[in-house]
């Protein structure tokens, strides 16, 4: 599902620059969603094992700041997918 190719490690680390003032769940959010492509909010908790409220705290973090991507999910419209946008 996801739609992005995985980033190599110097893109990646280029990319990081722009978080590196973030908490680490934020970072470690991002890192998730960089890996795994696009992926609803439930699956951000069950992929990091974080608490809901810290993913929809880092989820509202980068996509308030401009570093997501959201769109509504074909199978359910309540839910949102998320893709990492850093470039």
């Amino acid at each position: 599902m996801a739609c992005n190719a995985q980033r190599t490690t110097e893109a990646w680390e280029r990319a990081a620059e722009a978080l590196a003032e973030y908490p680490p769940s934020v970072k470690f959010v991002a890192k998730v969603l960089d890996v795994n492509g696009e992926m609803s909010q439930q699956r951000l908790v069950d992929e990091t094992l974080l608490p809901v409220r810290t993913v929809r705290y880092a989820v509202n973090t980068l996509e308030q700041d401009g570093h997501l991507e959201s769109r509504h999910c074909f199978r359910d419209a309540r839910k949102r997918l998320y893709s990492l946008e850093l470039e």
